[in-house]
């Protein structure tokens, strides 16, 4: 994100003016999420971003430089709130089906961004780069809540494309397209999610 310059003042008045612009950067935010949500990435620009917001269209670029750019900082938030959120379940040590019911929520909530992401991590390098970033720190953080042993990191980065897969599949129904019950893909992900929190991910795991 990009910062506009402090003007001259006092130490105080410099923490609000920093906090009046972070916030105007949260609101575009959000709306950028809300339109890709509700539209799609294709089907918004940066002017209706920035009127959803409540700003006007040339307020945008202060921030960030395209549309590319503020949907990576989607992705970011989204990828926080999804960590946040799976950290408190794991640390009120909840059964494996409720942390598949959370990552189902969040993936069923977010139908179209996810479609743009998997589409845009194809076509568009940066984004590319941004989706390897973020698998990066998942795997890490994978890691920090299993604790030791260190599990392979391949081995995770598969179970993590596991989970992503199914849960956009269970998300858009593709099951029910096949007139199946989503319960066998929903075991397959508790499954997968028992191996990553007890540390039981190898090199030769599949």
């Amino acid at each position: 994100m990009r910062k506009e310059a402090v003007m001259p003042g006092d130490l105080g008045s410099k923490r609000e003016r920093q906090a009046a612009l972070e916030g105007t950067a949260a609101k575009l935010v959000q709306a950028a999420a809300d339109e890709f949500n509700q539209r799609g990435f294709f089907s918004t620009d940066s002017n209706r971003i920035a009127r959803r917001a409540g700003f006007a269209p040339q307020t945008f670029y202060r921030w960030f430089s395209d549309k590319t750019d503020i949907f990576i900082a989607v992705y970011a938030r989204w990828e926080q709130s999804e960590r946040e959120a799976v950290h408190r379940l794991i640390s009120k040590n909840v059964p494996d089906a409720e942390l598949v019911e959370l990552v189902l929520a969040y993936h069923r909530s977010h139908l179209l961004f996810r479609r743009a992401l998997r589409q845009l991590a194809v076509e568009d390098a940066v984004v590319r780069a941004a989706r390897a970033a973020s698998r990066s720190r998942q795997i890490h953080q994978i890691n920090v809540w299993a604790g030791d042993p260190k599990m392979d990191d391949g081995a995770i980065a598969a179970a993590l494309l596991q989970i992503e897969r199914l849960a956009d599949a269970l998300a858009e129904g593709e099951f029910a397209d096949l007139g199946l019950s989503e319960h066998g893909a929903r075991c397959a992900l508790a499954q997968i999610i028992r191996h990553l929190r007890t540390g039981r991910l190898g090199a030769d795991w599949a």
